[in-house]
């Protein structure tokens, strides 16, 4: 008998991020691996820019375009979960090493993306900031707390107007290309049609990740050690409802 996915409803948040929990401490290994990587990339990328902090706001922000792509070996994890087995490390690890020109493809166009960001977003800030952005306590003093509103109004402008489209194209169209054969613009559209026919959830959905990755970089990068892969598990349940409510 087929599973009865319930309606899509902005509670269905809740019950996604209940899932990715439930499946991240099920087979733990491989989710806290890719959270450890990730978290020592920005830690990295920190000590790097630590007195650049007007590329660090882009950065940081452009993850959040590209981390989708990093996390999509978990999917293959949430997927046997569902199944009633554990996916072994390697076949976790199998996604990437199959070449797949599909995801492939689209981690280069999030990638291009992502890199967009950075460099618009280090351009606006270095161009008009009236003082040079070097540490975090600079761009809250001149850029968010400006006495003369403007900047980061912009600032953050951009940012959603670059971010909501990949996120619209994302949220469903990861998934879908690691559960079927399916060519990236199938997956794509489909992802668009379940953000256009449920708007608030998947704006609320949207609102739950970046928080959730934010309050891990707060902790010092290391909350996202369990952040990354609790929302990727998340995700994968979030997409498998959303396509299964688009198919009734």
């Amino acid at each position: 008998m087929a599973e009865t996915i319930p309606p899509i409803t902005p509670r269905s948040c809740l019950r996604w991020l209940a899932l990715g929990w439930r499946d991240l401490w099920a087979q733990p290994l491989p989710g806290l691996l890719h959270g450890a990587l990730i978290a020592g990339f920005g830690l990295l990328l920190l000590t790097l820019a630590r007195d650049r902090f007007w590329l660090l706001a882009g950065a940081f922000s452009g993850f959040l375009i590209v981390a989708p792509i990093l996390a999509t070996g978990l999917y293959v994890v949430s997927q046997a979960l569902a199944a009633g087995r554990r996916a072994p490390l390697s076949e976790v690890l199998g996604l990437w090493r199959s070449g797949d020109g599909r995801l492939v493809r689209f981690g280069l166009l999030l990638a291009l993306a992502g890199t967009g960001w950075v460099l618009t977003s280090a351009g606006l800030i270095t161009l008009a900031s009236p003082v040079p952005i070097e540490k975090p306590l600079d761009f809250l003093r001149y850029v968010v707390l400006a006495p003369e509103p403007g900047l980061f109004e912009v600032w953050l402008l951009q940012g959603a107007l670059l971010a909501a489209p990949v996120y619209a194209s994302t949220v469903v169209a990861l998934p879908m290309l690691v559960a079927r054969p399916v060519p990236v613009h199938t997956a794509v559209g489909a992802s668009w049609r379940a953000v256009a026919s449920h708007p608030l959830t998947l704006t609320l959905w949207a609102v739950l990740i970046a928080a959730l990755v934010a309050l891990g970089m707060g902790l010092a990068m290391l909350g996202l050690v369990v952040a990354i892969p609790w929302l990727a598990h998340a995700s994968w349940h979030a997409g498998r409802e959303l396509l299964a409510d688009a198919e009734r």
